[in-house]
């Protein structure tokens, strides 16, 4: 006689098919270790983990285009390479830094938003460029790191967008950069990085300047791009008031 499948059997089912998309996801991350296992299932990579099935299913879906995990610009469709271009000239040509300082001084860690997974955000800076409509970047921002400050090491929650930095300001040394697994990226010597940023990463900047970063999400490369639209509206919707969660140790500005 078959026994019935009951509400127990099926919790234990769902929690070892969720403990295997999780062992999947963290095993992308290179420099895999103890440390790295305890913060992504019973750190701040909890999240992440629990979304692991939705990002799976989004690599899947972003076929050909294979997760790189850490990429170059000529490595994105032209037509993501020129959003990107688009944004970084206009950083420079509208005088963003001199906007921002008086804003910024005070604060650690300073994140300023123009436009929020996909919405405008209107405030007092006028960089018109940051308000245009796109069609793969969803996200602009600017990250702002006092001197001496740095993030923790991190998982970003969803795979639907890749992160991109800019480093707007020259840096003089090799003490501002950002670590993604085995890479580390040095502001000073190359000031474009982009990754996902689902894998854990850290921030640092331990120079005597002020780091300006541009804070980009830009939609994957995918055959199935409108889709990943829809995903990039859901997340806005159920985020909607509650994006200080990401940046509690932030001072958030709207610009």
């Amino acid at each position: 006689m078959n026994r019935p499948f009951t509400p127990l059997a099926g919790l234990a089912v769902f929690l070892l098919l969720l403990i295997g998309f999780g062992i999947y996801d963290v095993a992308r991350n290179k420099r895999l270790d103890r440390s790295v296992m305890k913060r992504y299932f019973l750190g701040n990579g909890i999240l992440t983990w629990v979304l692991s099935p939705f990002n799976t299913l989004l690599d899947v879906l972003s076929l050909p285009y294979v997760n790189k995990g850490v990429y170059r610009l000529e490595d994105l469709p032209v037509a993501h390479q020129n959003e990107i271009n688009r944004l970084i000239e206009a950083a420079h040509g509208e005088n963003l830094i001199a906007q921002l300082e008086e804003r910024a001084r005070e604060h650690a860690r300073t994140m300023v938003f123009f436009k929020w997974y996909g919405a405008n955000v209107a405030g007092g800076i006028r960089i018109p460029a940051f308000h245009e409509r796109y069609r793969y970047v969803k996200t602009i921002g600017v990250s702002v790191f006092n001197k001496k400050q740095s993030t923790s090491k991190h998982f970003g929650p969803f795979r639907a967008t890749l992160r991109v930095l800019y480093n707007i300001n020259p840096m003089e040394d090799d003490s501002a950069y950002i670590d993604v697994g085995d890479v580390r990226n040095f502001w000073r010597t190359q000031p474009l990085f982009i990754f996902d940023d689902t894998l854990m990463h850290q921030s640092v900047n331990q120079s005597d300047k002020v780091r300006y970063c541009l804070f980009v999400d830009i939609l994957r490369p995918s055959p199935f791009t409108p889709l990943l639209d829809i995903v990039v509206s859901g997340v806005r919707f159920f985020l909607r008031g509650v994006n200080y969660v990401f940046y509690k140790n932030w001072k958030v500005i709207e610009a």
